[in-house]
């Protein structure tokens, strides 16, 4: 176990770019007990990241042992309802470093902005600790990468948010596809229309809340004022803190199609084009509207955004054309249209358990240190890459891209300058050796 003298060294060790390996294992790497206690910690309290810990704490043998916001605000009112809903009393923190020096948390959920999510889960696997991480896993190509050799470095198990992988209805609907039975698929569609955030109207900047230690919510990204549009909720449609919907909802979707897919890797190219048309006025950078092309081999994966719209019903989801049919799926339900009755129409309802059997899951492997996950960092940087690719493409004016996994680099020397975030110091990006 680390201690907080030796931690404070070794973190600013690694803070100025020494290896992380500095630090030292921690001894929760055999099989547990059936009845042994999971201590967890969850950083960053106020929205999926608490949702996340009520389903770890639906599990006997898990206790919450800490708490870390950079809003106290937010800190306190969840503290309060662990304390009246769980009857557990967490240590509260306002620095996230601080949890990684307590040696009875095993696990650490990580739930805050997507700028922080790479750091703190480096951070967290060189201290021992296992992770959930919500998706995306990260905020950029290179951060993705890092979280990978992280996990692998350090042998820890991850499982990356994205729980549409744990969910009986979406199995079932990939073991459909990959049957053969819709015939040769030759596109996938995937689509979120929604207007959240994008119809939020500009609002000038502002002191920072009571409460809210602004600085290290922005951490590792660019020092700026306070805003009330770019906080809680809302941060998630600037660069510098997230990615839109495609990095939002599109990491869930483009999991389901590339899984059905059978899809390891890159595509052999990414086109993308977007822009704020429905709303340019309002309070976002990141796009309103935007279309992406995936191209495969042997099929063409589309991604599309826009505020309002529905396709077969769905104002979300996937929509597989296959040669004997087409296949619509979204969190409700996935169904079959065939074509001239060359196969049986199907409706499959979900069954609303796929987050909890997702934490359940990932309590397994850590239990057993089995590290294929539901949802593997390897596979959760996959998913966000294909989300960055899109981004970057469109920030770039549409120009059509060629991305090498092996060499990290693009066919264009613009969008290899977007794949690596420059961290604000004191922060470094994570170096793991």
């Amino acid at each position: 176990m680390i201690n907080r003298r030796y931690f404070i060294k070794a973190s600013s060790l690694f803070a100025a770019g020494i290896a992380a390996s500095s630090f030292p294992q921690q001894a929760f790497a055999g099989i547990r007990g059936a009845n042994d206690t999971i201590g967890v910690a969850l950083i960053g309290c106020n929205s999926m990241g608490w949702s996340d810990l009520k389903d770890f704490l639906l599990n006997k043998n898990v206790r919450c042992l800490a708490l870390c916001d950079v809003d106290n605000n937010v800190l306190q009112r969840r503290a309060a309802e662990l304390e009246k809903d769980h009857n557990m009393k967490a240590n509260l923190y306002d620095d996230y470093r601080k949890i990684l020096d307590q040696k009875d948390v095993d696990i650490v959920i990580i739930g805050t902005p997507d700028h922080w999510h790479c750091l703190q889960m480096v951070d967290a696997c060189a201290a021992g600790k296992d992770v959930y991480v919500e998706k995306p896993a990260s905020n950029s190509i290179a951060e993705c990468d890092a979280m990978v050799a992280a996990a692998k470095r350090y042998n820890r198990i991850v499982q990356v948010g994205q729980q549409q992988r744990s969910g009986k209805e979406w199995q079932d609907m990939v073991e459909y596809i990959q049957s053969g039975k819709l015939g040769t698929v030759s596109r996938v569609h995937v689509f979120a229309n929604f207007d959240y955030a994008v119809i939020v109207p500009p609002a000038p900047d502002a002191a920072v809340p009571e409460g809210v230690d602004f600085d290290k919510w922005l951490g590792p990204a660019p020092k700026r004022t306070f805003n009330p549009q770019r906080f809680h909720g809302l941060w998630r449609m600037f660069w510098n803190y997230g990615g839109g919907l495609i990095t939002d909802w599109g990491v869930h979707l483009l999991d389901m199609g590339l899984w059905a897919m059978n899809v390891k890797g890159m595509p052999l190219s990414v086109q993308s084009t977007g822009s704020n048309y429905a709303y340019p006025d309002g309070a976002h950078e990141t796009f309103d509207t935007m279309s992406v092309n995936y191209q495969f081999k042997n099929f063409l994966m589309t991604w599309e955004n826009n505020p309002a719209g529905t396709l077969f019903g769905k104002n979300y989801g996937l929509i597989f054309r296959g040669t004997n049919g087409t296949l619509a799926a979204d969190r409700a339900d996935w169904e079959v249209f065939p074509y001239n009755g060359k196969i049986p129409a199907i409706k499959v309802t979900s069954t609303g358990k796929s987050h909890k059997d997702h934490v359940a899951n990932f309590l397994e492997c850590v239990k057993t240190r089995n590290p294929n996950t539901a949802c593997t960092i390897e596979n959760g940087a996959m998913c966000a890459k294909y989300a960055h690719l899109g981004n970057i493409g469109a920030r770039l004016g549409g120009e059509t891209l060629v991305y090498n996994d092996q060499t990290k680099k693009f066919n264009n020397p613009d969008a290899n300058k977007l794949m690596t975030p420059t961290y604000r110091a004191p922060w470094k990006f994570p170096a793991i050796v």
